[in-house]
């Protein structure tokens, strides 16, 4: 029998991309600089109303440091669907949790094989898994955020839907509004706002178990005082006139006012993002009522007990 030659198995270097830093240095990457912060940035009408079909997203991922996809903020993307009467745009994201707000026009949205019907100042969501085409007969513009990013950063896919496809029709939402404006403890809230929920998601009490989901009322006059929290906010601003404003900042003084704020002026059907962890407080001097509609990633943030939302204390 010829003798065989015994070959000992090759050892495997696993340790190629193992890196090691000193802790005080690295503890805090956003901190120290090596990831870039979220900035305050504003996307004006302008920039998707020449468009007549198609989607232009709200997309600041070269800000963030982010290179698989467009970004509005690390979990979130924003864009804006333009649809002419009588074309269709298709959509099918990547993503556990998409919202629609349709700023203007009607339609119908082919989904799962059935026809959602819209039109102006509706809602509606979809959940995972969920490819549509919006059909405008009028000429239409939505606000559709999904949280595509977020899931490209933890490199899945969605392998079951967790919630229902859900329409919030306008004139619910206002009657919500109105009975809220109009309830004897309306002077004592920071804001008249009705939240959007989808009965699954009533643990957290938002309108996704990702996406947060506000309609509010700025009325005439009004100063909701100044507040912060840990999810980034996508503010799609509705109506309103100029003199409408948002001022943000660092800090607060003795009197829980905003040190050096930055102002953000309103414009209809424009958005604007305001960064985790930063006070802002919404200002009316228009002389007329305006609406902003807040889409933030708080549905995720709450469930993780990592919002940490807080309010000033009450004007003196």
């Amino acid at each position: 029998m010829e003798p065989q030659l015994l070959v000992g198995a090759a050892a495997e270097n696993w340790t190629g991309d193992a890196r090691y830093f000193e802790y005080s240095r690295a503890a805090n990457p956003v901190g120290s600089g090596h990831i870039p912060k979220i900035p305050l940035e504003l996307f004006p009408a302008h920039r998707h109303a020449s468009v007549s079909t198609g989607i232009v997203p709200f997309d600041i991922s070269d800000q963030l440091g982010i290179t698989d996809g467009p970004a509005t903020s690390p979990a979130l993307v924003a864009s804006f669907i333009r649809i002419a009467p009588g074309a269709s745009v298709a959509t099918a994201p990547v993503a556990t949790s998409e919202l629609y707000r349709v700023i203007s026009g009607s339609g119908y949205s082919e989904v799962d094989g059935r026809q959602l019907h819209w039109a102006t100042d509706d809602f509606f969501v979809l959940p995972a898994n969920c490819p549509a085409v919006h059909n405008a007969d009028t000429d239409t513009t939505m606000y559709w955020v999904t949280d595509e990013p977020l899931l490209r950063h933890l490199g899945v896919a969605p392998t079951q839907r967790r919630f229902e496809i859900t329409h919030f029709p306008a004139k619910q939402v206002e009657a919500e509004l109105t009975a809220i404006e109009s309830s004897p403890h309306a002077t004592d809230r920071n804001r008249l706002a009705v939240l959007l929920n989808t009965a699954p998601n009533d643990l957290t009490q938002t309108v996704t178990h990702v996406l947060w989901a506000m309609y509010g009322l700025l009325p005439v006059d009004a100063v909701q005082r100044p507040h912060r929290h840990q999810s980034v906010a996508l503010d799609l601003v509705g109506d309103c006139a100029p003199g409408c404003y948002t001022l943000v900042g660092r800090s607060l003084d003795t009197d829980g006012e905003i040190l050096d704020p930055v102002r953000v002026d309103w414009e209809p059907n424009s958005a604007f993002m305001t960064p985790p962890g930063l006070w802002h407080a919404h200002h009316n001097e228009s002389g007329a009522p305006a609406h902003i509609i807040p889409i933030q990633d708080a549905g995720l943030h709450t469930y993780l007990r990592s919002l940490d939302i807080r309010f000033a204390p009450p004007a003196r």
